[in-house]
């Protein structure tokens, strides 16, 4: 599998020649390196999409959840105060 970072989120796609495996336990591991892309420390809660179609997985750091969470309040309640 292949693992890179787009705006913020970590795109881990199937890949016969990828460098990273799954682990024994069906886990998905986060190299350190790909952790510091999206300033995620060891043990945090993430959340993860599949996309089974296209044999990707898209993890969503909390400080990507807390931007579109804020951009979806945003387009609910205009920008402004919330009701």
């Amino acid at each position: 599998m292949s693992i890179r970072e787009r705006r913020g989120l970590i795109v881990v796609s199937a890949d016969p020649q990828g460098v990273f495996q799954v682990a024994k336990e069906g886990h998905v591991r986060l190299p350190a390196v790909v952790r510091q892309w999206c300033g995620l420390a060891a043990g945090d809660r993430v959340f993860i999409v599949a996309e089974p179609a296209s044999g990707r997985l898209v993890v969503h750091p909390p400080a990507k959840l807390d931007e579109l969470i804020t951009q979806a309040h945003d387009a609910v309640f205009g920008g402004g105060e919330h009701e």
